[in-house]
């Protein structure tokens, strides 16, 4: 099954982020940055805005790409091996982790934006495919 590898990518790239989000949150508790007590219940005073995007980000990557997981799913369930199918789901998982890059680092809300949109339409296009296929 190709599209096996794109979705491990994903996984493994989702796994990064959160040891990412993680270690920022260890880090801002030691540098003072923090009171740990912030991280019981997600109140008080906010993180540093690096906690804060990294946090923002792995929840991104929680999201939309659960219907990239979906879809994943049935095209292994029913055993479709197609070429444009598995092209999609690696233009998505790229553009995914583009928007993550762009979001922990520089953060710029249209580039952010632009990258979002594009991978949803790659993922909207696998949908469509998916169903041009069985139907």
């Amino acid at each position: 099954m190709d599209i096996m590898y794109p979705i491990f990518t994903l996984v493994m790239f989702t796994f990064v982020m959160a040891f990412a989000v993680g270690s920022s949150r260890f880090i801002s508790v030691r540098r003072r940055q923090v009171n740990p007590k912030y991280f019981v219940l997600m109140t008080g005073d906010a993180p540093p805005e690096y906690v804060q995007k990294l946090s923002r980000n792995f929840a991104n990557l929680l999201e939309v790409p659960m219907l990239f997981y979906v879809l994943g799913a049935f095209v292994m369930a029913l055993d479709i091996n197609n070429s444009a199918l598995v092209q999609h789901a690696w233009l998505f998982v790229g553009l995914r982790v583009v928007h993550s890059i762009i979001h922990v680092t520089y953060n710029h809300v249209i580039h952010r934006f632009t990258v979002f949109v594009l991978s949803t339409l790659a993922l909207l296009a696998m949908w469509i495919q998916l169903i041009s296929l069985v139907g």
